[in-house]
């Protein structure tokens, strides 16, 4: 029963209730036993018998008042059954009822608490004191009634004081209990939660209880979403690997059947049979290794070479590289870079980042169309644009064009090089490895620009790969 986290706070809540009555209980029990009702009122008894006999002296109209004090204070013993004694300025007894008993001491200080004295015998006396108007004392004493604790609880504590204990006890143990599932309840929820991740689909979970729990259940809900995007994630890939390596390997099965069946006797039939053979495999090659590549660069785990880059010197080389193929192609190719800044990257990755983009706007562009390049320096990044005068992307396709495996059209064979969709899923890949970022901004029929920023500054570029926020 005690495991539960409810069952735990109950009785750490419970426990400090009872604890915290049991401290009040037993100084109010201390300050009974001290002052129990009794001893409050002999107090009051002795001081009526104070106010009786300085009453009567004044009033008896002998000459002078006070002078028959003594007398008066013997009657008073006689009818009332108290002590009273008569002391000097200086504390020395002038008269005492009882002086056949063991003598009292004037206490120097009024009493704080209860008023007691102990005669030289040391047992207690109850007393009054009034200073008279000659200077000297008056004390009226008794000796303190003895009390058994059984009577001070009945005549004390179980009238009012046991009866409120009990319902304020009763009254914080439900609060208690309360308090207790309002911090188990939400975390109950969670556990359910967490137990149904890898059955079904899990639903956000409201975040009530104390902000720590809230603050749990945010994270969780987080989670949640991240594993289920993962999911679906490898789900979607292994379906599009599927598919991509099908078309592939039927085209292998079929030719390579047909060379073995004989069907491709003639030396161009086989030669055919072999190059298709032979496409389609590095075709599936080429894909493998882009997998690769990817995988590494998602883990953290590809070696990133950083160094010093001129990025003028890159974007030069990456327009020579096309000007062969925008030249077949009727396109027109631009550079707009003036002096720029060094950076800090690997210079093998970043080529390869500006081939795709150049390479897909390129393919992308009809014939007179027109692909440029243009790079500043902006703040503490430096911003790459690569732009065409292409058919554009859509709104929906933006959403989804950096996704493995996605193809704005998969009917087209972009120039007669099948894609995989993995060459921009790569490219953020390493944009991200360096710290960067990019975004594309696109109308339909009026072409597209991918826009990559990368910081000038990576104090820690050799751990990019492993630090990075996804």
């Amino acid at each position: 029963m005690l495991t539960s986290l409810r069952a735990r706070l109950w009785l750490s809540y419970a426990l400090l209730i009872v604890t915290a009555l049991g401290v009040v209980a037993v100084f109010l029990l201390a300050y009974i036993i001290r002052s129990p009702l009794l001893y409050r009122q002999t107090i009051d008894r002795l001081k009526a018998v104070e106010a009786v006999v300085l009453a009567r002296e004044q009033t008896t109209g002998e000459p002078p008042p006070l002078v028959n004090l003594p007398a008066a204070l013997q009657r008073a013993d006689d009818t009332f059954d108290v002590r009273l004694i008569l002391f000097s300025q200086d504390g020395q007894i002038l008269f005492d009822t009882r002086q056949n008993q063991a003598a009292l001491r004037l206490p120097p200080q009024p009493p704080r608490l209860l008023p007691i004295v102990r005669d030289t015998q040391r047992q207690p006396w109850l007393y009054t004191a009034r200073h008279l108007p000659d200077g000297e004392w008056l004390m009226i004493s008794t000796p303190r009634p003895r009390l058994q604790l059984v009577s001070i609880l009945r005549d004390e504590l179980f009238s009012p004081v046991i009866q409120a204990g009990a319902i304020s006890l009763l009254l914080s143990l439900f609060l208690a209990f309360w308090i207790a599932a309002w911090v188990a309840d939400p975390l109950q929820r969670l556990l359910a939660a967490v137990r149904a991740v890898p059955f079904e689909q899990v639903r956000n979970i409201p975040d009530h209880g104390p902000r720590e729990v809230r603050d749990l259940t945010r994270a969780f809900n987080a989670m949640a979403n991240r594993v289920q995007i993962s999911q679906k994630s490898q789900r979607d890939f292994v379906a599009n690997v599927s598919h991509e390596l099908k078309t592939p390997l039927t085209s292998i099965q079929g030719f390579a059947q047909a060379i073995l069946d004989g069907t491709a006797i003639a030396p161009k039939g086989q030669k055919q049979a072999a190059q298709v053979i032979y496409n389609e495999a590095g075709r599936m090659h080429r894909m493998v290794l882009d997998l690769l590549d990817l995988a590494r660069l998602d883990a953290g785990t590809a070696d990133l070479k950083m160094a010093p880059v001129d990025m003028a010197i890159l974007l030069r080389s990456t327009i020579e590289k096309f000007e062969l193929q925008a030249r077949e192609a009727g396109i027109s190719l631009g550079l707009e870079a003036g002096e720029l800044p060094i950076l800090i990257g690997d210079g093998d990755r970043l080529a390869q980042v500006l081939t795709n983009l150049v390479d897909n706007a390129i393919k992308h562009t009809p014939s007179g169309g027109r692909v440029d390049l243009q790079a500043s320096a902006v703040n503490s990044e430096m911003e790459i644009n690569v732009s065409d005068t292409g058919k554009g992307i859509s709104e929906a396709d933006q959403q989804h064009i950096f996704d493995r495996f996605y193809q704005v059209d998969p009917s087209r064979s972009g120039g007669g090089s099948h894609s995989a969709g993995l060459g921009l899923a790569i490219v953020k890949e390493i944009i991200q490895a360096h710290g960067g970022r990019i975004s594309v901004r696109s109308q339909e029929g009026r072409g597209s620009i991918f826009s990559v920023r990368l910081p000038l500054s990576q104090p820690n570029a050799t751990t990019l790969m492993s630090k990075r926020k996804r």
